[in-house]
């Protein structure tokens, strides 16, 4: 359909959404009223409510009860994956999503939900490789960024390998669990030697919805991220889940 015969709604909905991918319209910035708006289209209040709406569900807009229309605040975070990144993090005993944020000006938080035994999910215990009814230590985090989620994760373990060990109590792991993998004292003893991530795109479900205050219509990618030793081993399946308005990723693949 060609611009002259779209809809008036459509026409200010593009040329809101335009402001705002340009950063005229700031993060947080209040829109003028549907009256002004109204005004300034020279169109009716219905006209310039339905634009509105269609920016909401887009993600790009959320309305306050009493107070008005605002561009939604996105706290995007950059992730850079690397094989000297990961290094570099974890010899400081930083994770690498609070470094990243950091480094960001932003401020990150990492909770713990639950740390539990159980089964993996069929696709998580595929990659771990032990049979599908191999018990497995799950332990399930949600990670923020200035208070607002940002991502779901849930990290799978063998219990053979970590029943005992701090990957079983529910508290923060200083240097993450990947310390404890590359403790030569520890229950595994062997560096981490590759990451291999499965990047999957779909609609959220209502629960993660909820927990993510993810919009109408924006889509979540599903990382399942495995990580190897030097003896082959896998040691530990991540499921993260991300809202796809608000995270950056970056991969750097060095190519021989």
């Amino acid at each position: 359909m060609a611009e002259k015969d779209l809809p008036t709604y459509r026409k200010i909905a593009d040329e809101l959404r335009t402001l705002i991918l340009l950063g005229k319209l700031r993060s947080g910035e209040k829109l003028k009223s549907e009256n002004e708006l109204k005004d300034q289209y020279g169109t009716t209040r219905v006209t310039v409510r339905k634009a509105l709406a269609l920016l909401k569900a887009d993600g790009l807009l959320i309305s306050e009860q009493g107070r008005g229309v605002f561009v939604r605040p996105r706290p995007n975070v950059q992730m850079l994956t690397t094989g000297a990144n990961f290094r570099k993090r974890r010899d400081t005993g930083v994770s690498n999503f609070n470094a990243e944020a950091e480094a960001q000006g932003l401020r990150p938080e990492q909770r713990i939900l639950s740390v539990e035994f159980g089964l993996a999910p069929a696709d998580v215990a595929d990659r771990l490789g032990g049979p599908q009814d191999a018990e497995v230590i799950i332990r399930r985090r949600a990670f923020f960024v200035n208070e607002e989620p940002m991502q779901l994760v849930d990290g799978y373990y063998p219990s053979a390998l970590f029943a005992g060990t701090e990957v079983a109590e529910p508290r923060r792991i200083r240097g993450g669990v990947s310390r404890l993998i590359e403790d030569p004292s520890g229950p595994v003893g062997h560096r981490i030697t590759q990451f291999v991530e499965d990047l999957e795109i779909r609609m959220p479900t209502p629960a993660e919805a909820a927990a993510l205050k993810i919009p109408p219509g924006v889509p979540l990618a599903r990382v399942l991220r495995t990580a190897h030793t030097s003896a082959g081993q896998v040691v530990e399946v991540l499921d993260s889940r991300v809202p796809c308005d608000r995270h950056v990723f970056r991969y750097v693949i060095d190519v021989p």
